[in-house]
């Protein structure tokens, strides 16, 4: 790969964003400790309600986005809903609805403070770099929304779980990281980045990466070295390739910036989010009516 191409990837790596493996989960793991099942039921049509939901990391205050079904009664799952790196715009809240309707609570992230949201590629890459070029800042920003799901009333703070895209797929890996009490992660065309051993032996989540094969942004190369990080943990892990899918393919306004390499693709987003529900379900132990 030549010198630019290798500084694009880095950046759309760290900024926008069938093989499985399954090594046993550690004895220490969350997710080794028996649970209750969870009765998951879709919400009706106009049952999703949303609200502001105003956290902060340190001096930072930060404007999330939850969405919950308004006719459940009781605590349910939680899921983090971590966006591109455009911030916390209409696609990302989008999804958050579309979590909630599936029964749980989900809050969608807002990384930069404010609710701050672009669509120039070059502000965003420097409002990523700004974690990519400082790891504990980067995880200690997903600890703070992970902390505002856990304390809000409608969430069982027992069971969150996280999912992202692009840049957020990347975030979520971070927070599994932390060894924070995560049942599970979801990485939509996330960047990869190996773990080191220290973060391995922390990671308590079940780790889902869903990649396309055809993403120039996140090779080969990269898809492997994470791979063999992972093989190296007690980590539950699955990672599922999709044939002919690029950088960006949940998002069907993905190939509007004109970015080489990135585009939508309805076939694998579907294939994509019906993993991610049932990746979920058994994450939580979650039963259907």
């Amino acid at each position: 790969m030549s010198a630019a191409g290798i500084a694009l990837t880095a950046a759309l790596v760290a900024a926008t964003q069938d093989q499985t493996g399954k090594p046993p989960v550690a004895p220490d793991s969350a997710l080794s400790r028996p649970q209750a099942p969870v009765t998951t039921q879709p919400a009706a049509q106009g049952s999703i309600t949303t609200q502001p939901l105003v956290y902060r990391d340190g001096d930072i205050e930060l404007r999330g986005y939850l969405a919950y079904d308004k006719t459940s009664s009781g605590k349910r799952p939680g899921v983090l809903v971590v966006p591109e790196w455009w911030g916390l715009n209409d696609f990302a809240k989008e999804k958050a609805r579309q979590i909630a309707a599936l029964g749980y609570v989900a809050l969608a992230v807002d990384m930069y403070g404010d609710g701050h949201v672009t669509s120039d590629p070059a502000e965003a890459g420097k409002l990523t770099g700004q974690f990519r070029e400082d790891l504990p800042r980067w995880r200690k920003r997903i600890q703070a929304a992970y902390d505002a799901l856990a304390r809000d009333e409608h969430c069982d703070s027992k069971r969150i779980a996280a999912i992202g895209f692009c840049f957020g797929g990347s975030t979520v890996l971070q927070l599994a990281a932390t060894g924070a009490d995560v049942a599970a992660v979801v990485s939509f065309h996330g960047g990869l980045m190996p773990y080191a051993e220290a973060d391995g032996a922390r990671i308590k989540a079940r780790i889902l990466v869903l990649h396309g094969a055809a993403d120039p942004h996140v090779p080969d190369e990269s898809v492997k070295a994470f791979e063999d990080s992972l093989r190296k943990t007690n980590v539950d892990w699955q990672i599922i390739i999709y044939a002919g899918a690029k950088h960006g393919f949940m998002n069907p306004a993905a190939g509007r910036p004109g970015m080489e390499g990135v585009s939508y693709d309805e076939r694998t987003a579907r294939r994509a989010w019906s993993q991610m529900q049932a990746f979920l379900e058994e994450a939580f132990g979650a039963t259907r009516p």
